[in-house]
Formats: C-alpha cells, sequence, structure tokens
C-alpha cells in the first residue's frame, strides 16, 4: 500500500485518509521503515475503508462565489435558530459565530468562546446539523473531547452517534 509519510518530535505514528484516497502517515523521527509498515499493514481494513468513504463522497469541492454566498446565508438561516435554542438548554452562549470556507471540518470552537461553521455543512441533513452545533456549544463547556464532554453532548442529543454518522456520506 503506498503512503505519504511525514515525520516530526511526535510520540505516535498516525493515520489520515485524504479526501482524495491518498495516505498519509505520521510518524516520531526515530521510527523505522519497518515499525511503519507494520503499522500500516495492522490498520489496512480502517485505511480501505475510509478510502471507500472518500470514494463515495457526493460532495463537490469546489463552489462558485455565488454558490457559497448562497450556501453561507442557507447555513446561517439554519443554525441561528438551533444555536439560540440549544444555548439557552446547555447554559452557554458563544461571543461571537462565523461562517467559513473550512474544508477539513464542519465546526470549530475556539478558547475566546467563538464558534466557526464551515459553509459546507449546509449539504447535509438538519440532523447533521443540529449534532455539530450542539458539539461545538458543548465545547463552552468542555474545550476537549473528553468522557465529560461526550455525556454533555449524549445529555442532548442522545442518538449523536448517528447523527454524526451523516457527516460521513
Amino acid at each position: 500500500m503506498e503512503y505519504e509519510i511525514i515525520r516530526s518530535k511526535r510520540r505516535t505514528v498516525s493515520l489520515q485518509v485524504r479526501r482524495d484516497g491518498s495516505v498519509l502517515v505520521r510518524a516520531p523521527l526515530r521510527a523505522s521503515e519497518k515499525a511503519i509498515d507494520e503499522f500500516v499493514l495492522k490498520h489496512e481494513n480502517w485505511i480501505k475503508n475510509k478510502q471507500e468513504i472518500a470514494k463515495n463522497r457526493h460532495i463537490p469541492e469546489d463552489f462558485s462565489e455565488n454558490e457559497v454566498k448562497e450556501l453561507k446565508n442557507k447555513l446561517k438561516e439554519i443554525i441561528t435558530p438551533i444555536l439560540e435554542k440549544y444555548s439557552n438548554i446547555m447554559g452557554v452562549e458563544p461571543i461571537k459565530v462565523s461562517i467559513n470556507s473550512a474544508k477539513t471540518r464542519f465546526g470549530s470552537c475556539s478558547s475566546k468562546k467563538t464558534l466557526n461553521f464551515s459553509y459546507r455543512l449546509a449539504l447535509y441533513p438538519y440532523e447533521a446539523i443540529e449534532y455539530v452545533c450542539v458539539h461545538e456549544l458543548a465545547h463552552l463547556k468542555e474545550m476537549n473531547h473528553s468522557k465529560k464532554f461526550w455525556q454533555i453532548v449524549a445529555s442532548i442529543l442522545p442518538d449523536y452517534k448517528k447523527r454524526k454518522e451523516l457527516l460521513k456520506k
């Protein structure tokens, strides 16, 4: 199996399957080629599964300026009431909400309590959008993906795992 290696001052080996299906391995500076090959081979089924998902993605990569503007407006209309509803339920309030052009993540939360959402989220079902909103609001309480964080998300959306899966289609 072909893959690209990026070595850095890290302690562990990690895998990433890019949108185009190519495989990226991040490895410690001193990791041997053999150890990296074994790691990749051990995770071959996971890699093939992620490559299949990447191959079957139906979301276009590039949009015209007009399409981006329309998607941003559409997403703003959708997330505004969702964020208001769940902010009240969860007892949190973002300082700022913005919609950006991120390609690798649907949402993010900064330490300054700013929530960011990719306009691409507008292409997904309402249930998935609602999940991303709750996920990011939960970061206002817990700035990591700890067990406590996932308990917060589950207390609001018990079916969050199904909703999260919608983002992989």
